[in-house]
């Protein structure tokens, strides 16, 4: 069973999760707050978390910041703060995902199933295991990427797009493509999801974000990963 970490204060919430997220065979943990949040990732090792901003004891990116110092697990933010900076203060901090609410849960649900597919999905055979650049090396048998003796920490999603980038490198990955192989059928008009987590990748990987060197944008149409 895929094992589901809720972190929200709201006991009526928690409650209409867990019997959604039970009735569709997820298994889940409650937390209240940031303290046990951070105590029960650690403890529990999730496949991924569902975790609110506004916590009584500290900010949820807080807690995403402190999860992501040790753990790449998914982490899906559901919370009330609805304006772009907050979306990008969250994404940059290390979450995966970001639904606002009210939600549907139908929604939340196929956006869970998306962070755990882009979790478990094998890598490709076909595929150099090391891709040295000048700038940064990604070694993707360990999932690890480096830029001179300092690792760079990605989040799944981060990873997810880089590996299919890597694996095709030199040729246009389409937008369409990307969109369907991350975060599934349902999300290929989404575009947006790209601008944003290619800038993040950007900032992570290129010396020059604003002139990238390496993950180039093929205006309109998609992505590519230039060697």
């Amino acid at each position: 069973m895929t094992r589901v970490l809720v972190v929200e204060d709201d006991p009526q919430l928690v409650r209409a999760l867990k019997i959604n997220l039970q009735a569709r065979k997820f298994e889940v943990e409650e937390a209240p707050n940031g303290t046990s949040a951070l105590h029960l990732a650690a403890a529990r090792n999730p496949d991924v978390i569902v975790l609110d901003l506004g916590l009584p004891d500290m900010d949820g990116i807080d807690v995403i910041k402190s999860i992501r110092g040790w753990s790449r697990v998914p982490i899906l933010v559901l919370s009330a703060r609805h304006t772009s900076e907050e979306k990008v203060r969250a994404l940059d901090a290390g979450a995966d995902d970001y639904v606002t609410k009210p939600f549907s849960m139908d929604e939340l649900l196929a956006r869970l199933r998306a962070a755990t597919r882009r979790q478990e999905a094998p890598a490709a055979t076909d595929r150099p295991a090391l891709v040295v650049t000048e700038d940064f090396t990604v070694d993707l048998a360990a999932k690890k990427v480096h830029r001179g003796d300092r690792t760079v920490r990605l989040t799944p999603t981060e990873w997810h797009l880089l590996e299919i980038l890597l694996s095709h490198p030199g040729h246009l990955v389409t937008q369409q493509q990307l969109l369907l192989e991350v975060w599934g059928p349902t999300y290929q008009e989404n575009t947006n999801y790209l601008r944003v987590y290619m800038a993040q990748l950007r900032r992570k990987l290129e010396s020059d974000p604003s002139h990238p060197r390496y993950l180039i944008t093929e205006a309109g149409m998609g992505y590519r990963f230039e060697p």
